[in-house]
C-alpha cells in the first residue's frame, strides 16, 4: 500500500512491492515519487526525479503567490492591467478558471484576498501557528468571470483589489504534469504523490498502484493502516481536507479551504474528503468542492459518477459509487 500521509512507510512500501521510490520537499509540502523501474533501467528513479523537479520548478515560478518573482505575484500586482504569461501559466489559469465554472464557483480562484486577511500571507512552512487576532469578515470572493485570459495572445488581466490563488488546481496539476514527464522520460510507469494529490501514468504494476488513505488527526503518532485501499491504473486521486493547514488567530482555529461565498473557512460536515477521478485535477476539484458544498456533496459527487469517501467532523464515513468500504473499527 501506498499511503498518503506517511512518506517513510511509502518508501518501505515501494521497496517490498519492488519498485523504486524517493521523496523530498518541494511546494510547500512532500514530493514522493515511485516508479516502476526493472534492473534493465537502473537509472530510471534518478531520470524520472529529474523530470519531475523541473515541473515542479516550472509550476512554482509560474504559480506561485508566495514568491515575488513568480508570474503570478506579477499578475496580481498589475492592478487591472493586461501583462504578458508564458503558456504554463496561461494554462493554469485555464485550469483554475475552468474549475470555478464547472463547480458553479465553488472552487473560485479570487479568494487570494481573503486567505491573506485570515493570515496566510506567506508559504504555510513559515506562517506562525498563532498570532494575534484578525478581524473576521464574511466578504463574498470578487469572483472568476472578472478574471480575463487572452490565451491566443498569452495575457492576462485580474481587477484591482483581486488577489488569485491557484492552490486549490496547480498542486494537482503539477502532479498531472509531473507525472506524464516522468513517464516520457523514462518509458516507466509512474506515480507521483504531492501531499496527496496522487496522479499516475504510464504502465501500472500488474496489481496496479494499492494507495492507503488513513484520516490521521495527529501526525505524530504512527500510521494505523486502518484506512481503505484503492487501486490506481489511470488517472489520479485527491484528499482535501480542513485537518491540514490550521493556524489560529485570536484563539479562533483557521484552514485553507475558503468557502467562496463567504471569504471564510468552510464550515460545512465534512473533515476529509476523497475522490478518484480521469486526472488529478478533477479529483482534487471535486473533492475540494464537496469540503465547501456541505451536506448536498454526496449528492453532488454520486451525480458527477465520482467515487469518494467523506468522514464527517465526528468520524463517520460516507462512501460514494465504488469507494471500497472498510470494516467499521472494533
Amino acid at each position: 500500500m501506498i499511503t498518503t500521509t506517511r512518506r517513510d512507510e511509502q518508501a518501505q512500501t515501494a521497496r517490498r512491492l519492488g519498485l523504486s521510490a524517493c521523496d523530498w520537499p518541494a511546494l510547500g509540502t512532500s514530493a514522493h515519487l515511485v516508479v516502476t523501474a526493472t534492473e534493465a533501467l537502473p537509472d530510471a528513479l534518478a531520470v524520472a526525479r529529474a523530470a519531475v523537479e523541473r515541473v515542479l520548478a516550472d509550476i512554482d515560478l509560474a504559480a506561485s503567490r508566495f514568491r515575488a518573482d513568480a508570474e503570478l505575484s506579477r499578475l496580481n500586482a498589475a492592478a487591472g492591467s493586461w501583462i504578458p504569461v508564458s503558456p504554463l501559466l496561461a494554462h493554469a489559469l485555464r485550469v483554475a478558471l475552468d474549475a470555478a465554472e464547472w463547480t458553479g464557483g465553488l472552487v473560485d480562484p479570487t479568494v487570494g484576498d481573503a486567505l491573506v486577511q485570515l493570515g496566510y500571507d506567506r508559504t504555510f512552512a513559515d506562517l506562525p501557528a498563532d498570532a494575534g487576532a484578525v478581524r473576521m469578515v464574511a466578504t463574498v470572493a470578487p469572483g472568476w468571470r472578472h478574471v480575463e485570459l487572452d490565451e491566443t495572445g498569452l495575457r492576462a488581466r485580474v481587477p484591482a483589489g483581486t488577489r488569485l490563488d491557484l492552490g486549490a488546481t496547480a498542486k494537482a496539476l503539477a502532479a498531472d504534469l509531473a507525472a506524464a514527464a516522468a513517464t516520457e522520460a523514462t518509458g516507466c510507469g509512474v506515480l507521483v504523490n504531492l501531499g496527496g494529490d496522487i496522479a499516475v501514468a504510464g504502465e501500472p504494476p500488474s496489481t496496479g498502484w494499492p494507495v492507503a488513505i488513513e484520516d490521521v488527526t495527529d501526525l505524530s503518532l504512527p500510521a494505523t493502516g486502518a484506512g481503505p485501499v484503492v487501486v490506481l491504473r489511470t488517472g489520479g486521486l485527491a484528499t482535501s481536507s480542513t485537518r491540514a493547514r490550521r493556524w489560529r488567530r485570536g484563539g479562533v482555529e483557521l484552514h485553507h479551504l475558503l468557502d467562496p461565498r463567504s471569504g471564510l473557512p468552510a464550515a460545512g460536515p465534512w473533515r476529509t474528503v476523497s475522490v478518484t477521478a480521469s486526472t488529478c485535477v478533477l479529483a482534487n476539484v471535486a473533492s475540494t468542492a464537496a469540503v465547501i458544498l456541505g451536506a448536498g456533496a454526496p449528492a453532488w459527487l454520486r451525480e458527477h459518477g465520482f467515487h469518494a469517501r467523506l468522514i464527517g467532523t465526528g468520524g463517520s464515513c460516507v462512501y460514494v459509487n465504488d469507494w471500497p468500504r472498510e470494516e467499521p473499527t472494533r
